[in-house]
């Protein structure tokens, strides 16, 4: 299995932000789901992979290319997190202004999948739902045949009838197995479903990546006293929230060597989005 996509010690400055030496890959046949908060690097990293901003240092792949490289990125399709096209067009229109600019645009297949989500060609953009949009976006990313999907907030305000339609599309996709897809998401229980590995960026820095279904089973969260957690040793602890309304609880990487350690204490297994919320409140152990 090779990456579709390599970063390795990804540096970007900005005034008062600063990327920093992130390491990131998109294996073929996978979905890598990127979480963080607002502002901690996710869009920042996404546009350096489509060589849309200059990194101050570090190296980036795309299926082997240098960011930018037109090869490349015929074979890249990108969804943001709303639909970029001028309202007074249909989807009539885009499929013939894009047949002209995309060598490899596949008008058969964008009038298919444009038919399949029930949007009307002759209806102008700007009197779609935001779905409709979302659809519109992904229809036009996949009429490329991509290898590689791109999505930043892709799901992000859609109803979850629309959200898991295109969730199944995803999967769908990476049947092919030289396909693969980061998709950038707030909403967790999205890639608790379909994410296979899960990229953390926290204030700039990537905490991890890992598999998704090792990484939930595996760690866990401890909750108690400040004295329970105490109890715990440094090197089992990724990180350790002390006080707030549901007490103090501590994130370990090996949920089954705390119970060994801790049998009275309360050990839950943890969620992707109760991982965020502890590290969002860290205090480093």
């Amino acid at each position: 299995m090779s990456n579709l996509v390599a970063v390795q010690g990804l540096v970007k400055h900005y005034k008062g932000f600063t990327l920093d030496q992130i390491d990131l890959t998109v294996p073929e046949g996978e979905i890598v789901g990127l979480i963080g908060e607002n502002g901690a690097g996710k869009t920042t990293t996404i546009k350096a992979i489509l060589g849309v901003i200059h990194p101050d240092g570090g190296t980036i792949q795309v299926m082997g290319k240098d960011p930018g490289d037109r090869t490349a990125l015929e074979k890249v399709g990108v969804v943001f997190e709303d639909s970029y096209f001028y309202g007074g067009l249909n989807a009539h229109q885009v499929d013939r202004i894009l047949s002209g600019i995309r060598r490899d645009w596949d008008s058969d297949k964008f009038r298919k999948d444009c038919n399949a989500f029930d949007l009307d060609m002759k209806k102008p953009i700007k009197d779609f739902s935001r779905g409709m949009r979302m659809k519109l976006s992904l229809t036009t990313a996949l009429a490329s045949h991509p290898r590689l999907l791109l999505m930043d907030e892709a799901t992000s305000g859609l109803d979850p009838v629309i959200r898991g339609e295109i969730l199944d599309i995803f999967l769908t996709f990476i049947q092919d197995e030289g396909c693969g897809i980061l998709l950038s998401s707030h909403i967790t229980t999205d890639l608790e479903r379909v994410a296979d590995q899960i990229a953390y960026i926290h204030r700039g820095k990537l905490l991890f990546q890992q598999g998704k279904d090792a990484l939930l089973e595996e760690t866990a969260v401890v909750r108690g006293s400040a004295a329970v957690l105490d109890r715990l040793p440094q090197e089992l602890v990724l990180v350790r929230r002390d006080g707030g309304l549901s007490g103090s609880a501590a994130l370990v990487k090996d949920g089954a060597a705390a119970r060994r350690l801790l049998p009275d204490a309360v050990i839950d297994r943890t969620s992707i989005d109760e991982m965020m919320q502890l590290y969002g409140g860290r205090e480093e152990a």
